[in-house]
């Protein structure tokens, strides 16, 4: 394990690789403005976030490199979760490949202790504290660190609803 900085982070995540995305959080600190936004229903800042991620999103696809996630979440859904649901259209309209799991359904499941992004042959791991602000970022290389959350990512997927068909209880 090797910890990374954000820019490092972004590098790897950019570099122009189809990565996985899995989050398991019901909230995060680092979208402050962008939910303060939305609970002010301030569109023009909102639409600033939302049109950037579709951007980057529509870009990536554009190249052949789909972005997948899985969201796990708690139901009913925390107001930061139906900000993220509300939001999320223009991105799955980009290409963005979004699932819900909601967290009832995921007991089964053996999934990392953090949100990671998978690549081919690295995992990075956004370790947050209690109030949800990131303290670590952990780059694995480790082949059977890669395949568990490959793995983890795959049987949540298999689970999740699709954006466009997800209706939060």
């Amino acid at each position: 394990m090797e910890l990374i900085s954000v820019e490092q982070r972004s590098a790897l995540i950019w570099a122009g690789k189809p990565f996985l995305k899995l989050e398991l959080r019901d909230t995060y600190a680092i979208d402050a403005e962008l939910f303060d936004a939305w609970r002010r229903g301030d569109e023009a800042t909102v639409s600033r976030f939302v049109d950037a991620w579709r951007d980057k999103v529509a870009s990536e696809v554009a190249a052949g490199r789909p972005i997948r996630r899985v969201r796990v979440v708690s139901e009913p859904l925390s107001e930061y979760q139906r900000m993220a649901v509300d939001i999320s259209g223009s991105a799955v309209d980009a290409g963005e490949e979004l699932r819900w799991l909601p967290r009832r359904l995921a007991s089964s499941l053996a999934l990392p202790g953090n949100d990671c992004f998978v690549l081919e042959d690295l995992v990075i791991f956004n370790v947050l504290g209690g109030s949800d602000e990131r303290s670590e970022i952990q780059l694995f290389r480790d082949p059977e660190v890669v395949s568990l959350c490959r793995n983890a990512f795959s049987a949540a997927w298999d689970l999740a609803i699709p954006h466009r068909e997800y209706k939060p209880a």
